[in-house]
């Protein structure tokens, strides 16, 4: 009966000792988890201009620490680089590029590649303005063909954008030029994320 016993703590003892084990391991990831996060709020705060050093916030933490850190703040710039709309979407990204490269330590190998990214974007807008203005010259040259026309009839001026087929071909040409221009930023973010170490 001893020997059941003693048997029997054994397991016990074992079992506690593996719970002790996933507990710290878990603790771990807990821990892990929360870094990501402060550093996806530091990083929001940089992005509102709210602090100015990044590489500070990485630096000025224990060793440990650093990795989930990185990654949090990378994972927050990294949605601010968008395809833009309009210019006005230009300037946050190019805030977090810059957040970027501090976080790489001022690296001039980083620098010219968001300048790469940048001339993306800025060719993504560029492309964008320059087809809506062919598809509008194309409706605009279909409509004044149409002879006469309802809108004619009505004494009403219509304009390309109106027409009923338009936003259907534009959304159409949008769709491809983001799927094309989408995936050289995707290719972009993933090299930088590799030099960051995020």
């Amino acid at each position: 009966m001893s020997e059941i016993k003693s048997s029997m703590e054994k397991v016990m003892e074992r079992l506690a000792a593996m719970d002790a084990e996933a507990g710290e391991r878990d603790k771990g990831a807990n821990d892990d988890e929360e870094l990501v996060r402060e550093g996806m709020r530091q990083a929001a705060s940089f992005l509102r201009g709210e602090i100015d050093k990044l590489d500070a916030v990485v630096t000025g933490a224990p060793a440990g620490q650093q990795a989930p850190l990185r990654r949090g703040i990378f994972q927050t710039l990294a949605r601010n680089i968008i395809l833009p709309r309009e210019e006005e979407q230009l300037a946050p990204a190019e805030r977090a590029m810059t957040g970027m490269v501090e976080l790489a330590g001022g690296s001039s190998e980083l620098m010219s590649f968001m300048g790469e990214m940048k001339k993306v974007l800025e060719q993504y807008l560029n492309h964008q303005k320059q087809l809506r203005q062919q598809l509008r010259d194309q409706f605009a040259q279909q409509m004044g063909g149409e002879a006469g026309g309802v809108a004619g009839q009505a004494g009403m001026q219509l304009s390309p954008e109106q027409h009923p087929k338009f936003q259907e071909e534009w959304q159409r040409i949008q769709d491809e030029l983001n799927s094309q221009y989408g995936r050289a930023l995707d290719q972009y973010k993933q090299q930088i994320r590799q030099f960051l170490g995020a």
